[in-house]
């Protein structure tokens, strides 16, 4: 049953009380329940009148000093924003709470929680893999071409290139490269359609040769002496023999081919004008559409693998994912001396905004009141408080019931 329904009820019940008690004979247990029911009604005519003037005028009579609430609506909202401003939410409570909270550890227990269910990990996952394929990557293409072409720019790439010759020639990589060529000419030269073409070639160039006198006569022999087979095998021999002397390491031939390897090497990464224009030719090929078309299809393919590797993880309930937040929580808990600036530089940042916006407590609580008419208003703070205030009146009654009984044995006395 609501308060104000008891409260109306009781009132109800000690005006009836009196008025059935006019009626009766003259006894005295009559004359103690009329004085009673007469306290009582009495006392909650008053207290009805006092509640009741508190929120509007008593039977819409303008009496004076009632709607109490309506007249000091001002008083009323400048108390309710002092007492928000400087009892129930001041700047020192909030930061003595916000100094006491360990807000990190706080914030890794919560995390904690989160990754340690099975659906929320499931959950996040499947976020993750829709936020990544909706990615716009097409748009990402120009940023990156832009991003490539600024930093080859700016870039030193004769410096870079000494470096890189210079580590290269330390490594020994130099010389692995000769060995690598060497190898594949080798085998090249091994093959017998390559001593087919070599005879032919030198057929066709031997027969091009114009010699007169005796050394014509001579080459002429020769020439008529040898075929393309065997001018073939004799110079397969001669490139084998060259290149078996090439690989013995203590060839000269072999030293001087690696010493103008190195030379031909430094004099091209320090040819200003060859490295200049390799750089303008690595910008136009950047900014060219082959360019954006490739990173595109690269872009293309991380996502497809990075939705593939989420959907995985997924449906194996996210152990990935939790292993990942566990190392990382093991790896920044040994950090302890950074927890502890990160902990200050929170609270600090957390402190600093509460001095900063403070105030605002007070516009929100005014602003939201003032937007509240007066009857809205006043049904809000029934809402709230009048349903203890009722209970005054169902107290009034009763109390006054009990007074007019003890009023009335006096009176007898």
């Amino acid at each position: 049953m609501k308060s104000r329904n008891l409260a109306t009820i009781s009132l109800a019940i000690m005006a009836c009380g009196f008025l059935f008690t006019l009626f009766l004979p003259e006894n005295l247990a009559v004359i103690l329940l009329r004085g009673g029911f007469e306290a009582g009604l009495v006392g909650g005519i008053a207290d009805w009148f006092a509640v009741t003037a508190l929120f509007r005028h008593p039977l819409g009579l303008r009496i004076p000093h009632t709607s109490l609430l309506l007249k000091n609506r001002d008083k009323l909202i400048q108390s309710l924003i002092s007492a928000m401003e400087n009892e129930l939410l001041n700047k020192e409570s909030i930061e003595n709470k916000l100094r006491k909270i360990k807000i990190v550890s706080l914030g890794a227990a919560m995390l904690t929680r989160f990754f340690s269910r099975k659906k929320a990990r499931t959950e996040m996952l499947e976020q993750i893999k829709g936020f990544v394929l909706r990615l716009p990557v097409e748009q990402a293409v120009p940023y990156l071409q832009s991003a490539a072409a600024g930093y080859l720019r700016e870039a030193e790439l004769g410096v870079a290139a000494d470096k890189i010759a210079t580590s290269l020639m330390n490594d020994g990589k130099d010389i692995a490269a000769l060995d690598y060529a060497l190898e594949g000419i080798s085998s090249w030269s091994g093959r017998p359609e390559t001593r087919a073409m070599l005879g032919k070639i030198a057929s066709e160039k031997l027969a091009e040769v114009k010699l007169g006198g005796l050394k014509g006569m001579a080459f002429q022999a020769f020439v008529g002496f040898v075929d393309a087979d065997m001018l073939g095998e004799m110079l397969q021999g001669m490139v084998q023999s060259t290149i078996r002397d090439f690989k013995e390491e203590d060839s000269p031939y072999r030293e001087e081919v690696i010493r103008e390897i190195r030379v031909a090497l430094f004099q091209l990464v320090n040819n200003e004008e060859r490295i200049s224009a390799l750089k303008d030719w690595g910008l136009n090929e950047l900014q060219g559409e082959p360019a954006a078309a490739f990173l595109q299809q690269q872009l293309e393919g991380l996502r497809i693998k990075a939705v593939a590797l989420l959907e995985e993880d997924r449906i194996r309930g996210g152990r990935k994912l939790f292993w990942l937040y566990a190392m990382l929580v093991r790896r920044i808990g040994k950090e302890q001396d950074w927890l502890q600036a990160s902990e200050e530089r929170i609270r600090g940042t957390l402190i600093s905004f509460v001095e900063a916006n403070h105030y605002r407590i007070g516009q929100l609580v005014k602003e939201n009141l003032d937007q509240m008419d007066d009857a809205s208003l006043v049904n809000m703070l029934e809402e709230k408080v009048g349903k203890d205030l009722q209970w005054i009146r169902v107290n009034g009654a009763v109390c006054g019931f009990v007074v007019g009984l003890v009023l009335t044995v006096i009176q007898m006395i």
